[in-house]
């Protein structure tokens, strides 16, 4: 776990480092120098992006994470890059055809609800493609175990740069319609940035040699563009259906409730960038003690962080709402909610990332095609009945019942659970956080209150967590902090 915890370390900072920015943008600058509607508009533009990347991407930056360490020898290597770089054309040149041919029939479903929507239609489409692109470059690196530079791109440029377009629509030095494209420039640029540094890794000379084992790539590839969208529906799915079933301002009061929860997943998505080429590396030499190994550490280690902050968003909840237009309000069940599934999500470990880089990658379509079925249907059901509270109830049920499923075939295939008896240890240790500080409140600003329930709550924890050992590299984690402050 060495170098997993080193570059999680890294990407976990960064990619807090990027939340808060975000957080910024999303809570005060959003909320305040853009209109609701407009909010709401960015928010399903790249939300329908997030879902459709997946499918622009041909699952060629799966295929990479896959397939790059079953190549032994510099040549194969350098085709196999080649031939992952080409796979998304097959699939974004066809799909940008329909959209032409179509555009008319898609134009009017997407605005059905808000017309605002029109002119800003083809955003999604570019916006997929550079996505696309970017996962395959960030996973070029990864491969190659560089995934710090990659999360930097990821997490923090387009944030920053959403920032300054922010303030410079404040200002009135671009317009609300200028923003929006300049967004989508944002995104477009951190493409070429990321495919400059990828190139600067290993650049694979373009020379057109014959690949081995390309039937079992294809096959791989055909079926993970599917099961691969799986991270991306979770959270996008149901921002979608609410532009099509309520008024979009909906989106922009539920976006700002989802992006506080997601922030219980930062540890996974840090350590996701470095675990997954690691897995795929132990699934190859065939190393079954190893993969246990690093199955059981991954999940202890994420519960433990994310149960920390779960209770810090679930101690806090009320004093943030205070901090923001008093009409984003309704959103504290949606906090809550979401937050339990992405807790579920990191008690997981790398049980994604096993099935994804094994033999029994097929059943991931399968388990998608329940996730998207089981997400669709109770979005339907649920949204017109609640609105934004009917979403995340159905985000929470399918996510749950997925991460489940996930669990007992995981155990049936390999004859290895992600839990250990400190597991246990860990979930009372949060469910008495939660019983202790809820009802303890400062009578001070909301700021001041934030800030006095996280030092004590994070100290308590802690404390408990360093003193019983429940995890060596957790514990090893805390050292080192302590170091800094001495």
């Amino acid at each position: 776990m060495g170098i997993v915890v080193v570059q999680s370390v890294k990407n976990t900072l960064t990619t807090y480092l990027g939340f808060i920015i975000g957080g910024i943008n999303v809570f005060f600058l959003y909320t305040n120098f853009m209109s609701d509607a407009y909010f709401g508009l960015v928010t399903f533009i790249f939300s329908t992006a997030n879902v459709l990347m997946p499918l622009m991407a041909f699952g060629a930056h799966h295929t990479v994470i896959r397939f790059y360490s079953s190549y032994k020898t510099r040549q194969s290597q350098n085709s196999f890059l080649i031939f992952a770089m080409l796979l998304p054309f097959t699939i974004a040149i066809p799909m940008g055809m329909l959209c032409h041919f179509f555009y008319n029939s898609i134009s009017v479903w997407l605005t059905a609800t808000d017309v605002v929507m029109e002119d800003y239609i083809w955003l999604i489409y570019f916006s997929a493609i550079a996505f696309a692109y970017f996962e395959l470059f960030y996973a070029w690196s990864r491969v190659h175990m560089q995934s710090v530079v990659g999360n930097f791109m990821k997490e923090l440029f387009h944030r920053v740069s959403t920032t300054i377009l922010l303030f410079s629509l404040y200002l009135e030095f671009i317009n609300v319609n200028q923003f929006v494209y300049a967004v989508v420039g944002v995104y477009i640029i951190r493409v070429f940035v990321m495919m400059l540094y990828a190139f600067s890794i290993r650049l694979p000379p373009v020379k057109l040699v014959k690949l081995k084992g390309i039937k079992s790539i294809l096959k791989y590839t055909a079926l993970i563009v599917f099961a691969g969208s799986i991270a991306n529906i979770v959270l996008e799915l149901d921002k979608v259906m609410l532009g099509y079933y309520i008024e979009i301002e909906n989106v922009a009061y539920y976006s700002v409730a989802i992006y506080i929860a997601s922030v219980i997943g930062v540890p996974s998505q840090a350590m996701e960038q470095i675990i997954s080429p690691i897995t795929a590396k132990l699934l190859n030499e065939g190393n079954n003690s190893g993969l246990k190994s690093l199955y059981q550490k991954s999940s202890l280690s994420l519960f433990i962080i994310g149960g920390l902050i779960f209770l810090l968003i679930v101690l806090n909840i009320n004093e943030l709402y205070l901090l923001i237009p008093e009409k984003y309000e309704g959103g504290l069940l949606i906090v809550v909610l979401i937050s339990l599934a992405k807790l579920t999500d990191n008690l997981l470990g790398n049980n994604t990332a096993i099935i994804y880089n094994s033999n029994y990658y097929v059943v991931a379509l399968i388990f998608g095609g329940f996730l998207m079925l089981s997400m669709v249907v109770l979005n339907m059901i649920l949204i017109p009945k609640y609105g934004i509270n009917g979403a995340a109830l159905a985000t929470f049920a399918a996510v749950l019942s997925y991460n489940i499923i996930k669990i007992i075939f995981v155990k049936y295939a390999f004859g290895m659970l992600p839990f250990t008896f400190t597991t246990l240890k860990v979930l009372v240790l949060v469910l008495l956080g939660l019983m202790f500080f809820y009802f303890w409140n400062f009578p001070f600003h909301p700021i001041l209150n934030i800030m006095l329930k996280s030092v004590l709550v994070s100290f308590m924890y802690g404390s408990v967590v360093y003193y019983f050992n429940f995890s060596n590299d957790v514990s090893q984690l805390i050292k080192k902090t302590l170091k800094l402050f001495r």
